[in-house]
């Protein structure tokens, strides 16, 4: 019964994730998303995209690591991924997921810290997939929002161009999909 008392405790904390604002908006919505609704659309947009992963990839996997990739926020808050990426950034989160994760039986934490360290690192063809899908809602989000976070942030169309096309280390096919979208932005002046 312990063991289901520290699962119950952990679902509790991470509630939490519902309430750290990301710097998008949802597709037709003037709020801002949460990191928690972040998670779920990419879980869901992962396995509509499954077979278009340039690898075999074991999706229960890249699941799993799309629901705790974010878990570090808690702590660390949200960043916009084009300032977040930084070795204090990172060093945060982790120590977010590792306060979190500690809440769990001891015998399942460390295999999914170990689940996280690997989305973070990118090298597996579940990381890089999964990495990859990550990108693509905030992505949508401007495409379809006007560009707005792009606009606020004022990142120029290089930076976006660049950080994103690691979208192609998991999926060439989806990569050249969102290129191609991004180029209308460009034609468009949505995004400069």
């Amino acid at each position: 019964m312990r063991e289901i008392a520290q699962v119950l405790d952990f679902i509790v904390e991470i509630e939490k994730l519902k309430n750290v604002i990301r710097h998008t908006r949802p597709v037709g919505l003037d709020r801002y998303e949460n990191s928690a609704e972040h998670s779920w659309h990419v879980c869901l947009a992962a396995l509509m995209l499954k077979d278009y992963a340039d690898e075999p990839v074991d999706i229960d996997r890249v699941i799993r690591m799309l629901l705790i990739h974010d878990l570090g926020e808690i702590d660390a808050g949200d960043k916009i991924i084009y300032a977040s990426e930084t070795a204090a950034q990172k060093d945060h989160e982790a120590q977010g997921v590792k306060r979190i994760l500690a809440l769990l039986p001891e015998h399942v934490r460390a295999g999914y810290f170990e689940l996280w360290q690997e989305f973070e690192a990118g090298e597996s063809a579940e990381a890089r997939f999964a990495r990859a899908i990550d990108r693509v809602p905030p992505l949508l989000h401007n495409l379809h929002g006007g560009g707005h976070s792009w606009r606020e942030h004022q990142i120029p169309r290089e930076r976006v161009f660049g950080l994103n096309s690691r979208i192609g280390l998991g999926s060439s096919a989806l990569w050249e999909e969102m290129e191609k979208r991004l180029q209308r932005a460009v034609d468009e002046g949505l995004l400069k």
